[in-house]
């Protein structure tokens, strides 16, 4: 008979920049884990047209955050569709009431977050990294002032949420200097 997977939640955090997207594709890809973007998962309710989309996409077309018990809602709709609760997390929580949230949905499956991670990258090779990413797709609107602001606003809203899980035992700080694969065998040592 087959051993049961155990469950494994991952968080990924970093700065814009810091390569968590490909981060994220990595560690899903190598572990068997779903990736759960939370940008993902709203561009595909509202491509579905589903309940929780058309919520959303209204409340976008305004121009203003969606809330996060609409985020949460579709969060539980993703966990829910999963036996075992086998998911990378990029994008979210982003507070720490969304952390919380998300404690008590891992909680309601008997589980919980194995790991949060922060990539740690230096904020002028984060700046030089975003501006070429810039130039390569014609960003005209991400210069160095408008990436020095969101980086501070990353620290900002950030901060409180590495606390909350430094808190609890689960933070764990990565160097995400150096190359893809070497970046990615960072995090594998720090899962072993």
């Amino acid at each position: 008979m087959a051993e049961a997977r155990a469950s494994e939640v991952l968080l990924l955090m970093g700065p814009p920049g810091a390569g968590k997207g490909t981060q994220a594709d990595h560690l899903a890809q190598a572990r068997g884990l779903m990736k759960l973007s939370t940008g993902d998962m709203l561009r595909s309710h509202v491509r579905r047209g589903t309940d929780l989309g058309a919520k959303a996409q209204a409340i976008m077309a305004a121009g203003d955050l969606v809330p996060d018990d609409l985020i949460v809602a579709m969060v539980r709709e993703t966990l829910a569709a999963q036996d075992v609760v086998a998911v990378v997390l990029d994008g979210f929580p982003r507070t720490p009431v969304q952390a919380a949230a998300l404690d008590t949905l891992l909680a309601e499956r008997e589980t919980g977050i194995t790991a949060a991670i922060a990539l740690e990258v230096a904020e002028d090779e984060l700046v030089q990294r975003l501006l070429q990413r810039a130039a390569e797709q014609d960003r005209s609107d991400d210069n160095e002032t408008t990436i020095r602001t969101r980086m501070q606003v990353y620290q900002q809203m950030t901060q409180p949420l590495l606390d909350y899980y430094r808190q609890r035992g689960k933070l764990h700080y990565v160097e995400g200097l150096g190359s893809v694969d070497d970046v990615f065998a960072r995090l594998q040592k720090v899962l072993a």
